[in-house]
């Protein structure tokens, strides 16, 4: 049974709603891909663009799931960073420092192009602070900073001081920040439809309310739904969090967590004033961290916490309204007009996942919460790789990833339990 979208600011703000079939009958194309978020949807663009016949199936609707419902801030970090180039070192030799670091604005670009090139309104603007929660996250930061200074990126970057940081975001809490003004945010769910209706303009093929029911392998992989197939070249799960197919040699790798944001009610130009006057994006420095930013019509968008146990959380408002008011006492009692959440998928390492399931069916999922620039980055390295470009997907094939022997929810219970033992170390701090 396909599902509606849950009620969101996005969803309330939608541009223009998708639109496409159901997935009847036999259909032949050269790449089809599982899943209408912004892995399925990123990579079918570069293949259209390429000159693929290409056909993205959807259980639900365009942007459903975490796509459609994240916090909306693209930023250069990439979760497990300093694994991925230890790991990649051994694909990759010398050049994985260098290969990991450039990952990180890698996506920033290639979103930005297309939202020029296709027109796409998604309120994109730049501006972001990565701050320091604690004194004792000074160090770390300060080293990310000077590490950024040995790179063309650098001359968009700039250390603020505690004081500095009150000077642009209303709030106590800061003991100093990165400030990224090419860091990006905008409406995530605005974005990954107007990239579908891009990849539809190239020829593409989109089914949307069309659950896939199995994965035939093979020298022509079909991809089979519940009312009709699509025959492939090759095929592309995509589906992250969300799908449960090849539970076989997926399962036990990728865990979700539920992460959950509410948005107030438009704010008068002097508590916009007063808590986030340059409009930037901010994110602090805590394991489980804090998230937010101003939408186009002046709410403040807010995200915080994680729940690790794999199932939704009761009443997201009433978790989140502590930290909101905390962050900005001037707020306290604002009226919270959207309450939602979604799945992110969680790796252990925090390094996406990238693979093969067979010599035609390839997989990418696991971006940690950090999904909207890598998931574009992603989506151009799948295209090398189905374009016979393989060099950059096998240094992410190579990595080795931990699998948990449990079922879900088991594997989800040790997950939030080592979730636990990182935020009591760092407390501790």
């Amino acid at each position: 049974m396909t599902q509606q979208r849950c009620a969101s600011y996005y969803t309330a703000s939608i541009v223009q709603e998708s639109d496409y079939p159901r997935l009847e009958g036999e259909h032949r194309v050269d790449v089809a891909i599982v899943g209408g978020g912004f892995t399925g949807v990123a990579t079918a663009v570069e293949l259209a663009e390429r000159g693929y016949r290409v056909a993205i199936v959807e259980a639900n609707r365009i942007g459903w799931g975490a796509s459609g419902r994240n916090g909306g801030q693209v930023t250069g970090s990439l979760s497990g960073q300093d694994a991925m180039t230890r790991q990649m070192r051994h694909t990759l030799g010398d050049d994985a420092e260098a290969f990991v670091w450039n990952l990180r604005w890698r996506g920033h670009r290639i979103i930005k192009q297309r939202v020029e090139k296709y027109a796409i309104p998604c309120d994109l603007k730049h501006g972001h602070l990565q701050a320091a929660y604690k004194p004792s996250h000074i160090k770390a930061l300060r080293q990310d900073f000077e590490a950024s200074q040995r790179h063309a990126i650098g001359e968009h970057i700039h250390w603020l001081d505690a004081e500095a940081v009150r000077g642009v975001v209303g709030t106590e809490l800061y003991h100093g920040a990165i400030r990224n003004d090419y860091n990006m945010h905008l409406h995530p769910l605005n974005l990954c439809l107007g990239e579908a209706r891009a990849a539809a303009s190239l020829g593409a093929l989109i089914f949307e309310h069309s659950p896939v029911v199995d994965l035939e392998h093979g020298d022509t992989p079909v991809v089979v739904g519940e009312h009709g197939r699509v025959m492939a070249d090759s095929v592309i799960l995509a589906g992250n969090a969300y799908h449960r197919l090849e539970r076989k040699q997926l399962k036990g790798k990728l865990f979700p967590a539920s992460l959950g944001i509410v948005t107030t009610a438009p704010l008068s130009s002097e508590q916009v004033q007063a808590i986030d006057p340059e409009d930037l994006a901010v994110y602090d420095t805590r394991f489980v961290l804090d998230y937010y930013r101003l939408t186009a019509d002046k709410r403040l968008l807010f995200g915080g916490g994680a729940n690790y146990s794999g199932r939704d959380s009761d009443d997201i408002a009433s978790e989140l309204r502590p930290r909101l008011e905390h962050t900005f006492p001037q707020l306290e009692g604002v009226a919270i007009d959207f309450q939602w959440q979604g799945m992110a998928g969680i790796v252990i390492n925090r390094i996406p996942q990238l693979g093969k399931l067979s010599d035609n069916v390839y997989y990418a999922q696991g971006y940690s919460g950090h999904g909207i620039a890598t998931s574009h980055i992603v989506g151009e390295i799948m295209a090398n790789a189905v374009s016979g470009t393989l060099e950059e997907f096998d240094a992410f094939a190579g990595v080795r990833h931990l699998r948990i022997p449990l079922d879900d929810r088991l594997g989800n219970a040790l997950l939030a339990a080592g979730m636990w033992y990182y935020q009591l170390l760092e407390k501790l701090k």
